[in-house]
């Protein structure tokens, strides 16, 4: 059983704070017993937590009771390197948080040529664990290449593409769009390797002509424009860590 912290807040309380709901909600959700602190499930009222320490989940969502944590979602424009910082003077990501006074960094990569969808963030476990490939993290990526594209195109990604470096399957692939002289395709990874959707797609013989990262896991870029960042949502981030085991 959890152990109440003599000096803590009221559970109830940094529910509430976090945003969950009105401590009545916060209330029912404890007695109900959708609530685990540090592993274990608390239904009576009234224990009191360390926000500082206590790692709190609803419904299995962890719910993040820190300011101190940062996930903010960035649309990196075509040209941005994906850097903190450039000792050459180029436009990069650190441009965009040097004045914050968190310490930010970014989760994995884009190539200066690819656009889209960037987390930030300042918990080092999370950025990890999202960025290994064994927790299957599926990213989403819009390429525009020449068309048309067959089907047997979705058919050889599925199936597994042999590059220089090792097979890549994919885990999801479309055609949202296919005219004679360019077509937009879907493709989702879990992969991480340097260039991997454009290495894929001109093994396949469609090299990509633009390319912009639309979703990484639950987080979707939806209509942010280039060069804007945004919190993520309560719900983003706790999806995020359940994705990882956090």
């Amino acid at each position: 059983m959890y152990d109440s912290e003599p000096d803590g807040v009221r559970l109830q309380k940094v529910l509430a704070k976090a945003g969950v709901g009105s401590r009545r909600v916060a209330e029912d959700m404890i007695a109900d017993g959708r609530v685990k602190v540090n592993g274990e499930v608390v239904t009576e009222q009234g224990r009191r937590v360390d926000p500082e320490t206590a790692v709190i989940h609803v419904d299995g969502l962890r719910v993040m009771i820190t300011d101190e944590l940062v996930h903010v979602a960035l649309n990196k424009p075509r040209g941005m390197h994906t850097t903190m910082s450039d000792d050459r003077g180029r436009s990069c990501v650190g441009d965009l948080v040097r004045e914050r006074d968190e310490r930010l960094f970014h989760v994995g990569r884009l190539d200066a040529d690819t656009e889209g969808l960037l987390l930030l963030t300042n918990d080092g476990e999370l950025a990890h664990r999202l960025m290994h490939p064994s927790y299957k993290v599926l990213k989403t990526y819009l390429a525009e290449v020449p068309g048309p594209v067959s089907k047997e195109v979705g058919r050889r990604l599925r199936a597994g593409v042999e590059l220089e470096d090792g097979p890549v399957v994919v885990d999801g692939f479309k055609i949202k769009d296919n005219n004679s002289g360019r077509a937009l395709v879907e493709v989702v990874l879990h992969e991480g390797r340097n260039h991997i959707v454009r290495r894929l797609l001109d093994a396949v013989g469609h090299p990509v002509q633009r390319l912009v990262r639309t979703a990484i896991g639950p987080v979707f870029l939806s209509t942010q424009k280039p060069g804007v960042m945004r919190d993520l949502t309560a719900g983003e981030i706790g999806e995020l860590y359940r994705l990882v085991g956090l």
